[in-house]
């Protein structure tokens, strides 16, 4: 699904007018259908609805949706924000209408004539939509806080005021809405942690604007979709063997942190490849061995900790940093896989940390590499962002630098391509927020890569099928009890879901 800018939001209404063709206001009127039929499906009750609307389109939208519940026999009081504002003239035309039904219209000149909210209203805030590109001040930032004090449950329409849809809104007022009912795709905003205290429960209603607008336009960012990744995922031959599935290598373990190796090469042979050995420190052999027979093992010299690269087969993907550790030898092992310059390789973990320490190694990544760092781990590695808005373009720009793709891991997972793309997944849940589900994901990544020679086909299938595994881990169990080798155990069902069986 594309994530387009205001811009083109814009140009798409624009579009769907011209070329349906449809007047404006009836576009309007889809909108304010659509948002009242969920919230007459969704909000019964005796409550009362308090209805503000700003001056543009977006308090257009609201009128509509007053009138309609009007019809339906619901209270609903009206307060208009601004009224020395030009209005829009769909804006004039809904007020026109509801003032043929109600005289409960109130406008909104200074705090004393804001409403009285009581617990039991239902406050629908419609007094702007994504075309905002300032921040709220004076007499909307105090209607603002007011809402955000009251104890009622909160509808915002299109996007919760003053939360602009394609640039950080840090540091403004913004309605914190239970409910957040938008139009036809999800923005930019909706997908990024800092803006998670506004959006509620999103909920988007199909308008119908033109598809032939949708499917011309190119977007910087898109959310992964199923019948995408379905096409990537490997497809087994009748006659084929396990050479035909790839040879990996999975590079890390020190004393303390076998279990990371553990999870990766479980994850690895759950998700396909051929065969797998592990490149791990002497004090893992009986460890591994006994918990991943699957896997073939090579100990390193070093007993606590790897301290050189001494594998002489060839492989078809590497991995390295799972539970690594980050002993200053360590850093010669990172040093020497760079030199093999592999084709396919996933860094992930201590490997970030030690590229982090030596910044200097980072223009030995081999291009086509996979870089799989949580918040904290791209900080280290790229330096820090003021935002969430600035963390995705800093990850864009070093994507295309490294020629690499990074993905930065979370709710909502950002997938950075070298060609500047980006990619959110949409699969996942809180209760993968645990110990090892980074580890799993190396391991997946590591398995489809060995399979794939396209990175970025392995990458978005790759976060796509961790997130689909943990997802049905956690309706099988709960978010809570979620641990990383559910993720693992329910992988074979995730390949399933995707009807792609890998055995």
């Amino acid at each position: 699904m594309k994530l387009f800018s205001a811009e083109q939001i814009r140009k798409w209404d624009q579009y769907t007018i011209q070329h349906e063709p449809v007047a404006s206001l009836e576009l309007m009127e889809r909108a304010a259908s659509k948002c009242c039929e969920w919230i007459l499906t969704n909000m019964r009750g005796e409550s009362r609805f308090l209805m503000l609307c700003g001056p543009g389109n977006n308090g257009g939208d609201g009128l509509a949706i007053a009138r309609l519940l009007i019809q339906k026999q619901y209270t609903v009081q009206v307060y208009i924000l601004s009224p020395s504002a030009t209005h829009s003239r769909d804006f004039l035309t809904n007020l026109e209408r509801l003032q043929a039904l109600t005289n409960q219209i109130e406008l909104l000149e200074d705090e004393n004539g804001f409403p009285q909210i009581h617990s039991s209203d239902i406050v629908i805030d419609a007094l702007f939509g994504y075309g905002l590109n300032r921040p709220l001040e004076d007499l909307s930032q105090s209607l603002v806080d007011t809402i955000n004090r009251s104890k009622a449950r909160v509808i915002s329409i299109d996007m919760p005021s003053g939360l602009f849809a394609d640039k950080s809104s840090a540091g403004n007022a913004i309605v914190k809405a239970d409910f957040t009912l938008s139009f036809q795709i999800k923005k930019l905003a909706f997908l990024l942690p800092e803006n998670a205290p506004y959006m509620g429960d999103v909920q988007i209603m199909d308008i119908g604007l033109h598809p032939r607008y949708y499917e011309d336009t190119s977007s910087d960012f898109e959310i992964i979709e199923e019948e995408s990744i379905k096409k990537f995922l490997p497809v087994r031959n009748a006659f084929s063997h396990k050479g035909n599935y790839g040879n990996a290598l999975l590079i890390g373990g020190s004393y303390g942190m076998m279990g990371a190796v553990v999870l990766s090469s479980r994850a690895c042979m759950r998700s396909g490849a051929g065969k797998l050995t592990a490149y791990i420190p002497a004090c893992g052999y009986s460890i591994l061995q006994t918990a991943v027979p699957e896997a073939m093992c090579v100990t390193d010299a070093g007993e606590r900790n790897l301290t050189s690269l001494s594998v002489r087969d060839s492989f078809d993907a590497y991995a390295i940093g799972p539970g690594m550790g980050q002993d200053d030898s360590s850093i010669g092992v990172l040093r020497a896989l760079f030199q093999k310059k592999p084709e396919r390789l996933i860094i992930d973990a201590d490997g970030l940390n030690l590229l982090s320490r030596r910044r200097d190694l980072c223009s030995g990544i081999p291009p086509g590499s996979i870089l799989t760092p949580h918040p904290k781990e791209f900080e280290r590695l790229f330096g820090s962002s003021v935002n969430d808005f600035e963390r995705l373009e800093k990850a864009l720009e070093w994507a295309k630098q490294l020629q690499c793709y990074i993905v930065l891991k979370g709710h909502y997972s950002f997938i950075a391509t070298p060609g500047g793309k980006g990619y959110f997944n949409p699969t996942g849940n809180p209760g993968m927020a645990t110990a090892g589900s980074g580890d799993v994901l190396t391991g997946i990544l590591l398995g489809l890569y060995a399979q794939n020679s396209d990175p970025e086909q392995v990458v978005l299938s790759g976060v796509y099928l961790h997130g689909e595994a943990g997802d049905i881990a956690s309706a099988s169990g709960s978010e809570i009890s979620l641990t990383a080798g559910d993720i693992i155990e329910f992988l074979p069902d995730a390949f399933r879901r995707l009807k792609q069986a890998i055995i």
